[in-house]
């Protein structure tokens, strides 16, 4: 939804700074309670893993209930920061700040969630026990490629577009606007960079894997073809 939400509204936006749309601020009133949802909805998955593992959170009183929302901070801690930047900064200066402006670069940030889907799927099909199956291999392409696409180079894209506006080459770009704008921008892409080297991280490990266990059955004189039959 936000990704549709936000191609409409960047490819409607001829004019990068003045145009714009009423899916704007449709979506982003729509986008709040999401965020404070998800908070909540997270702590609860948190919560019953705890009680699969063998504690009693559902009857263990304040002190359990303290010590899990503490290990759900202390696990999902930039996740909850990044959950809550968005409701108490990002919201208010999209419809306050913003004074109407600049739509498509809004519409730009909607489009980094394309790569989500690829995230949960990846996430759902771990939890099947399925990682070694041809569509979580074509998932993680896919997810590495909408990430680094949609989230990395997202930045160094609008930063582009609006040097082609006002006539500027890439690199004085970060010098001709607000220091704001640089900083809001460095606080939304760190993140980004984050979660993107733990994906990489984990895709190499998968790969490290998978390259140990054929050497392995190489060196002990099984062709991979009837490893299974053996």
């Amino acid at each position: 939804m936000a990704s549709t939400v936000g191609y409409i509204v960047s490819s409607s936006c001829k004019h990068i700074i003045n145009d714009q749309h009423w899916l704007t601020s449709m979506y982003t009133q729509f986008a709040v309670p999401y965020f404070i949802y998800d908070i909540y909805a997270m702590f609860l998955c948190h919560w019953h893993k705890y009680r699969v593992k063998g504690h009693e959170a559902g009857s263990g009183g304040t002190q359990t209930l303290r010590t899990v929302v503490r290990t759900y901070l202390h696990k999902e801690f930039l996740m909850v920061v990044h959950h809550l930047f968005m409701v108490l900064v990002c919201f208010p200066v999209s419809m306050l700040w913003r004074q109407g402006k600049g739509d498509f670069f809004l519409g730009c940030m909607l489009m980094a969630e394309l790569s989500t889907p690829f995230v949960c799927l990846g996430k759902v099909l771990i939890l099947y026990k399925q990682q070694h199956t041809l569509l979580h291999k074509v998932n993680g392409i896919f997810m590495l490629v909408t990430f680094f696409y949609c989230r990395i180079l997202l930045f160094p894209y609008m930063y582009w577009v609006y040097g082609q506006y006002a006539g500027l080459p890439f690199y004085r770009v970060p010098f001709s606007i607000p220091v704001e704008y640089n900083l809001g921008s460095a606080i939304l892409m760190a993140p980004q960079i984050y979660w993107f080297g733990l994906i990489c991280r984990g895709a190499f490990r998968v790969y490290r894997a998978r390259g140990a266990t054929k050497e392995q059955v190489l060196r002990n004189g099984h062709r991979p073809e009837t490893q299974a039959l053996d």
